[in-house]
């Protein structure tokens, strides 16, 4: 993980490892101008743009461009030191798969006494830090349906009810094999998740997706706590959603805010929109925040696999034994194989954004993307739509889209999400996504987005200060503090889907 100075001192670059042949931009470089950069005074040889990489040494053409201490790819052409290094001039060394020889290096933190949060305690146990009631249709032609229910009823939150949402997708039916049961999967662990008080299962009644299959899927549940509308077999679907609305209204009031152990969190981890201070400034803060949950007893959720080739060096090794060793090659691999299956390249990737950010490869888009796994052991690894069950850090099964990747986080279990950005999005999970900025010019310019400013780590603030900063806000936010894409009312899911739609 990235260790970053501790001093207050403004610095123009930083070098993140003592092997590196590049340095990053912490600011805007002037071309001409003479800058401290590892440990001795270089020229900038053209403008160097922040969060863009600066050459230290002299790279020749082919030799390997070394960020984070990793290979984030090789430079197509020689370079002096002073050079910008970006697509221009360096290329990604990324295939296929790979094979993997498990050599553990297990570090585990200290255990600490967790804090406390306001939270709500359901019957079964679990702990949740929404109240609120969802309507998850399960099927793409009752969407407005849904949505009608969750407009036309706003009148029963109050109280100790949070909110009313309804979750639309254009899936349950026109699906088969995989594509079918993941949607059904990821559906009904919705259903179970603890934020939601009580669900309303809004269905059809011809889908593919039928009610006896959900039912299956679901498994034991309270039937006061979840309900079932199937449109075709009533008369008038708003007076009977209204109806069964009433009664998960009735049965989502009478839980109240109570104090429980920090512990008990799930978190997910997540970047979007990226730059080239987002392993600097904020994952490096998440990653801490991690083990800080770690040494507590709670959960954090790792995924966007795609964004951890070329990475994996960071993780692997730090497995807690040889089976979940094997169940991360299985998941990596699996996600290459996904790719070559359907005649893709592992590594197209990053995105338009992310190198106008200053990412220039997947390696170096990952090489950052996995700062926020910190630097626990990786306690188990899940597949999508699968529920965390292991106390600690988790690797989850799923793709690097956004929307994609955080409602899969969601589905696992996570109370909230954290989400890195460098460049913005305003879109919300399920579950609370809380935004955090890489730069305090984002922070600045979009604070009906950001919920969190990592930026003055750019400047000297120590990454353990920023994750304190950051465990305060999140015990905040659990106790019932909006996050900015709450008050906005973004929140939507989106399903993995890979085969043909009939």
């Amino acid at each position: 993980m990235l260790v970053m100075r501790e001093s207050m001192k403004i610095m123009k670059t930083i070098k993140i490892a003592p092997n590196d042949n590049v340095v990053v931009a912490l600011h805007p470089i002037g071309k001409g101008e003479p800058i401290e950069a590892g440990g001795q005074v270089i020229t900038a040889a053209e403008d160097i743009p922040q969060g863009h990489k600066m050459a230290v040494a002299p790279i020749k053409a082919g030799e390997n461009i070394i960020k984070y201490g990793f290979s984030i790819g090789h430079a197509t052409v020689d370079a002096a030191p002073g050079m910008w290094m970006h697509t221009h001039n360096v290329s990604t060394n990324l295939e296929g798969e790979m094979e993997y020889t498990y050599h553990p290096e297990l570090r585990f933190p200290e255990p600490v006494e967790p804090e406390r949060f306001q939270g709500y305690r359901r019957k079964d146990g679990r702990a949740a830090i929404r109240n609120e009631i969802w309507i998850i249709p399960t099927v793409g032609c009752v969407n407005d349906v849904a949505k009608k229910l969750a407009a036309d009823n706003q009148d029963l939150v109050g109280g100790s009810i949070d909110g009313m949402y309804a979750f639309t997708h254009p899936f349950g039916c026109s699906q088969t094999g995989h594509d079918h049961a993941q949607t059904r999967k990821l559906l009904a662990a919705l259903v179970r998740h603890p934020n939601a008080a009580a669900v309303l299962v809004v269905g059809l009644g011809c889908e593919n997706l039928t009610h006896e299959q959900f039912l299956e899927e679901l498994g034991d549940y309270d039937e006061d706590r979840v309900k079932f509308l199937t449109c075709q077999s009533v008369e008038d679907e708003f007076v009977t959603g209204r109806t069964l609305l009433e009664q998960c209204a009735a049965y989502a009031a009478q839980f109240q805010r109570e104090p429980i152990p920090v512990s008990e969190l799930v978190v997910g981890m997540k970047c979007g929109g990226s730059d080239g201070l987002s392993g600097i400034t904020a994952n490096p803060t998440v990653g801490r925040f991690s083990d800080m949950m770690a040494a507590r007893g709670g959960s954090t959720v790792l995924t966007e696999v795609p964004e951890m080739f070329g990475a994996e060096g960071f993780l692997m090794n730090r497995c807690v034994n040889e089976e979940i060793f094997e169940k991360a090659v299985d998941m990596i691999n699996g996600l290459k194989n996904y790719f070559i299956s359907h005649n893709e390249v592992v590594y197209d990737n990053p995105s338009p954004g992310n190198r106008q950010g200053g990412i220039t490869t997947l390696e170096d888009k990952s090489c950052g993307c996995v700062q926020k796994g910190g630097t626990a052991p990786i306690m188990d690894v899940i597949g999508y739509g699968d529920a965390v069950v292991t106390k600690g850090l988790n690797m989850l099964y799923g793709p690097g889209n956004d929307l994609v990747s955080a409602t899969a986080m969601t589905a696992a279990g996570a109370h909230m999400v954290l989400f890195t950005t460098g460049r913005g999005t305003p879109f919300g999970a399920p579950a609370p996504t809380l935004k955090i900025a890489t730069n305090s010019q984002l922070a600045q310019r979009k604070k009906n987005w950001i919920d969190f400013d990592a930026g003055p780590i750019a400047d000297g603030e120590p990454i353990q200060d920023a994750a304190q900063r950051l465990l305060n806000l999140v015990i905040e936010v659990a106790n019932g503090k909006k996050t900015r894409t709450e008050e906005q009312g973004y929140r939507e899911i989106s399903i993995f889907k890979d085969g043909v739609v009939l």
